[in-house]
């Protein structure tokens, strides 16, 4: 006989309650499907946002939207409507889509409002509160905490009097009221003698507050404290919370071994994932483990396109400061000047990770370093200024330790790279030293003398070669029958001067004609049209310059990172120039 879908949906919360969420959310999944099915809409509401309990942050939402959203479009009780809108805007926000869940938001509280019932208010509030989480809403979330805050004064449910402590201990971090931190975070702490789930919040943001004052001593029992907590009810995002808790004592406390321990966690997590953030934080945690070289490779991924394009939403400053941490860290310089342009707009805000799980700082602090390695050398100094009076205000003492031995250099000079053929063609500066003659050198050295210039890859080896130009459009023949012949004839030209002679450019200017002529041709020497060639040229000027790049990298890795950071290859190449860049060409 088949269980009645209300001893499922009591089943279900059971599971919860016990921390077994994936046997909770398995059976509020099969509830939903089958309340749809028999038409039982407030069965399916409380299924569908039982099932919401699983989401994680910066996680994707899934099919997690549309089926609570199935649900939405077909109840008419503005209680279930209020709870579903606002769960939905919840789900968008979590996954850092904060456009989609602001409509929710607002219909939400709408709802909630014209009814008279506080617990969905304060549910309501919450979503409106994770929708608007971006750097430009700061003023609007002290207002909208402040009447959560009033809504649950009276109110006995744990959940909503969490959240109420949760968002003022936010907002009062967010603008660094030092009395209302610790306010708020003894509230949560005694409705944590009640609460499993307010106990382990209590538990992660009392070690934010002790790492802001530079107490690294209390990090292993509020964690076994948190973890006992999370043992005895289900939250979603217990694992990454306790990382944080383990990676960041170890990152102000110096201990690299774990810094290394914890990296690798987040850059999985952030790759598997597709995470900005978490690969941000990742990469701010290799520095702290000592290795430069993975916090490069991550920084790899937040080109400045990729900051340029990050949505407004909980994670935008701190993804922001924990990239420019590690750009500074790895002399990303093009990252840099992008990150420090972004937020420049931002001054004297601090930066915390999502509900006050961490403190990162203030902007001042990474913008004056920033600005230093720019060049910027008297901004740099008034915002040191401006960190140190904050930190020494608030009592952050590791961070402003770090600040007073950091000194704002003087503006920095533009870095001049070297790169040119040596006289007599058999030989390359590249830096201080000299590489054998290859061909992805030629390739190299047309691409820098025309910066920020799109060179098709037939170009290149049409130049490469010194002869006359390729066509490049995708119909009709590489070369006519009297290029080709040209081609041949001088082949045998040059085959005559070398014969023993080994003379590097003439053996560079045969085998490029070679290249071009076998590329010109197909099977039987039949004429090749430009489709098929356009794309060995990639692939063979693809090859050359990545030949090149090892050869410069073995003996100057700072010419060789900037080039690899810096030349793009395809069937189109370029060359970015980077800030503070200038070339020796020959």
């Amino acid at each position: 006989m088949t269980e009645p879908i209300g001893d499922l949906l009591d089943r279900a919360d059971r599971l919860l309650a016990a921390g077994r969420g994936a046997d909770a959310m398995a059976t509020y999944d099969e509830v939903a499907t089958l309340a749809l099915a028999a038409g039982d809409l407030s069965a399916a509401t409380r299924a569908v946002l039982g099932l919401s309990r699983g989401q994680r942050f910066d996680v994707g939402a899934g099919l997690l939207p549309a089926r609570l959203h199935a649900v939405y479009v077909q109840v008419d009780d503005p209680v279930a409507k209020a709870r579903l809108a606002a769960t939905i805007a919840r789900t968008w926000a979590y996954s850092g889509q904060p456009a989609r869940a602001i409509g929710f938001a607002d219909q939400a509280v709408a709802f909630a409002r014209g009814g008279s019932d506080p617990a969905v208010l304060a549910d309501c509030l919450d979503a409106t509160l994770t929708a608007h989480w971006g750097p430009d809403d700061l003023s609007r979330r002290r207002a909208w905490a402040a009447e959560l805050d009033e809504t649950v004064a009276h109110l006995l449910e744990s959940r909503a009097r969490q959240q109420a402590h949760l968002w003022g201990l936010t907002v009062a971090f967010e603008t660094l009221d030092l009395p209302a931190v610790h306010r708020q975070l003894r509230a949560l702490e005694r409705l944590g003698e009640q609460s499993a789930e307010a106990r382990f919040f209590g538990a992660s943001r009392r070690l934010a507050v002790d790492l802001l004052r530079g107490r690294f001593d209390t990090a292993a029992y509020l964690r076994s404290v948190a973890r006992d907590a999370a043992a005895a009810t289900f939250i979603a995002d217990h694992e990454n919370v306790l990382h944080a808790m383990t990676a960041y004592p170890a990152l102000l406390a110096g201990d690299e071994e774990t810094c290394a321990d914890e990296a690798v966690v987040f850059e999985e997590f952030g790759l598997a994932e597709g995470s900005p953030t978490i690969l941000a934080e990742g990469a701010w945690v290799w520095v702290g483990a000592g290795r430069l070289d993975r916090a490069a490779a991550l920084v790899g991924h937040l080109s400045p396109n990729i900051l340029a394009g990050l949505p407004r939403d909980a994670d935008w400053l701190l993804t922001l400061q924990c990239t420019l941490e590690a750009a500074i860290a790895t002399d990303a310089l093009d990252v840099v000047d992008a990150a420090t342009d972004l937020l420049t707009a931002y001054e004297g805000r601090a930066v915390i990770n999502a509900g006050a799980v961490m403190f990162h700082g203030v902007t001042d602090d990474t913008l004056a370093r920033g600005h230093a390695l720019l060049g910027h050398d008297a901004t740099a100094h008034r915002l040191r200024d401006q960190a140190l009076t904050t930190y020494q205000r608030i009592g952050a003492s590791w961070w402003r330790a770090r600040l007073e031995r950091w000194s704002a250099p003087s503006a920095r000079h533009a870095e001049t790279f070297v790169l040119h053929p040596l006289p007599g063609g058999r030989l390359w500066r590249a830096g201080s030293a000299t590489v054998p003659s290859v061909r992805g050198l030629g390739y190299l050295h047309l691409l820098l003398s025309a910066p920020g210039t799109d060179i098709s890859a037939l170009d290149l080896m049409s130049a490469g070669a010194g002869q006359a130009t390729v066509l490049q459009a995708d119909t009709g023949d590489l070369l006519d029958e009297q290029a080709i012949a040209a081609y041949r004839r001088r082949l045998t030209e040059l085959d005559q001067l070398l014969g023993d002679n080994e003379d590097s450019r003439l053996s560079t200017e045969r085998d490029a004609l070679a290249e071009q002529l076998d590329a010109a041709l197909g099977l039987g020497g039949r004429r090749r049209s430009t489709g098929s060639t356009a794309e060995r040229a990639r692939v063979a000027v693809r090859k050359a310059i990545v030949g090149a790049l090892l050869r410069i990298a073995e003996v100057d890795p700072a010419l060789g990172r900037h080039l690899y950071e810096h030349i793009r290859t395809g069937a189109v190449c370029r060359y970015e120039p980077g800030p503070l860049a200038r070339w020796d060409l020959g």
